[in-house]
């Protein structure tokens, strides 16, 4: 498992260790003097990967007093500084394994799934799926983002390839009503998992909350107890998946990440500023447009694989 999962991470960002990443280990390649040179160019190149500035601010403070201490005396020593202390940053913000999203044996779990129009939610829900179907769970979809027909019609879609069903309404209802409709079919058919898409138009943010909000009060009068949220955030939008994943947060509440096209982005290092700023475990990676492609996240994993280390 643990070497299928460096693969897929390894592939994913590929972009990103052959661009901005290589320019960050070609600064320790040969040996050379900790110096104000090596920091200024250090401190920017991670400023360019997008890893944020409250994230490098602290890399850089931490590498520094391990200087001052003796345990980094040279370019290499601060070399595995930077990639343990990259590794920590990710850790930090309590991992939670991706089986605490299902509910205990004999009950039904749901899991909604949140985020903007655009980030690839609905792909995201067919990863989701096919990994837990592969697991032997019994997955079952609710088509709860009514507001646009083309997402109702794209779940089927995805459902049909997957082989799992769809509860699904007219584009247009109310998305509670959905959902009371697939907690219902779930029970009967003995589904363990129901998946929920939501609408995901943050510009009408009030509306949007209120509809998340009823899907909840749904839940809560069905007994469904085990309740999870997960955003899904486009790693290639870079800070501006962060702007959108505080919308989220403050309005929902989160229980964890879902990166979504991380293969397209030359600038992953938005991983750790996200991860930072929404203080939020990332408990999947999307890793390609298949149904397969999708990775428990590993924090060792994903630094090994920006470094090829």
């Amino acid at each position: 498992m643990i070497l299928s999962r460096f693969f897929k991470l390894d592939k994913s960002v590929e972009k990103s260790r052959e661009g901005i990443f290589a320019r960050i280990a070609s600064v320790f390649e040969q040996p050379r003097p900790i110096d104000d040179e090596l920091w200024d160019e250090l401190e920017e190149l991670l400023l360019e990967a997008d890893v944020g500035v409250h994230t490098t601010d602290q890399l850089m403070e931490i590498m520094r007093n391990e200087v001052e201490l003796g345990n980094a005396s040279n370019s290499k020593d601060l070399y595995r500084v930077l990639q343990d202390e990259l590794v920590l940053s990710l850790q930090e913000v309590a991992p939670k394994d991706p089986g605490d999203l299902l509910a205990p044996d004999g009950q039904l779990g749901v899991v909604l799934i949140v985020g903007v129009n655009g980030v690839g939610k609905t792909t995201s829900i067919a990863k989701l799926s096919d990994y837990w179907k592969r697991q032997g769970r019994n997955v079952m979809l609710a088509a709860g983002d009514t507001f646009r027909a083309a997402a109702i019609d794209q779940l089927k879609l995805w459902g049909d390839r997957v082989g799992v069903p769809v509860v699904a309404q007219n584009p247009g209802s109310d998305p509670g009503s959905v959902v009371f409709d697939a907690i219902s079919a779930a029970r009967a058919r003995g589904s363990d998992l129901l998946i929920v898409d939501t609408a995901g138009r943050l510009h009408t943010k009030v509306n949007l909350m209120e509809e998340l909000r009823k899907i909840r009060r749904v839940l809560d009068r069905q007994n469904v107890a085990h309740v999870r949220t997960l955003l899904v955030l486009d790693a290639s939008t870079g800070q501006n998946a962060i702007v959108q994943g505080r919308a989220f947060k403050e309005a929902t509440g989160l229980d964890g990440l879902i990166l979504a096209k991380l293969d397209g982005t030359a600038k992953g290092g938005v991983v750790f500023a996200i991860v930072d700023e929404l203080e939020i475990p990332v408990l999947f990676v999307g890793t390609g447009e298949k149904a397969a492609d999708l990775s428990e996240f590993d924090a060792e994993a994903f630094v090994r694989a920006l470094f090829k280390a």
